[in-house]
């Protein structure tokens, strides 16, 4: 990949995974287009541990316009998905209370593929419990707020929260345009 074009895609997930990959959620999805991005270049960077050990990537899902990449903390992951209250959630869609989190992902990324969005994603992104089982009560419908993701519980932790995440992405955006490199960032 050219420099130019690591460069460019540096920015696009310093934009869209901050949080993530700065250590505060477990768990990103941006979108990326094969018309701009290498996505086999991509997905090269991730297994050569371009990032280090810390993040890791799934390539979810592909299509002619678009394609949907899960970029992850796997400590912050682990941590989510060893929650009993998360696990209980999660073996009503499927997953097995013993599996890892390899397995929890390998499980998301098989709903992703079905007609029903599989909403218990919130749980891979670092959404409060709570607001998870929320959204997928209310259909979507009836928030408190709505922001980085709809709010049912606590509105005050989120806006917190949300200033946190918008505060990481101007920090990791403003580092990157002072010429360090997204690899350098984050290791």
């Amino acid at each position: 990949m050219y420099a130019c074009e690591t460069k460019k895609l540096e920015n696009v997930l310093a934009f869209h995974a901050a949080p993530t990959l700065m250590g505060m959620k477990c768990g990103s999805l941006p979108t990326l287009s094969p018309q701009e991005y290498d996505i086999d270049e991509l997905s090269q960077l991730f297994a050569e541990g371009y990032f280090g050990s810390r993040i890791g990537a799934r390539f979810v899902s592909r299509c002619s316009h678009r394609t949907l990449i899960y970029v992850y903390d796997r400590r912050l992951l682990d941590k989510t998905l060893s929650d009993n209250s998360v696990r209980e959630l999660l073996a009503e869609y499927g997953y097995d209370v013993s599996w890892d989190s390899e397995q929890c992902l390998d499980r998301l990324c098989e709903r992703l593929t079905n007609s029903d969005f599989p909403h218990e994603i919130g749980v891979f992104l670092g959404y409060p419990l709570e607001d998870v089982k929320g959204f997928i009560t209310n259909c979507g419908q009836r928030c408190k707020l709505c922001g980085m993701w709809k709010v049912y519980s606590d509105v005050e932790r989120a806006k917190e929260l949300f200033e946190c995440y918008r505060q990481c992405r101007t920090k990791l955006c403003q580092e990157l345009a002072q010429g360090r490199s997204l690899q350098v960032c984050v290791a």
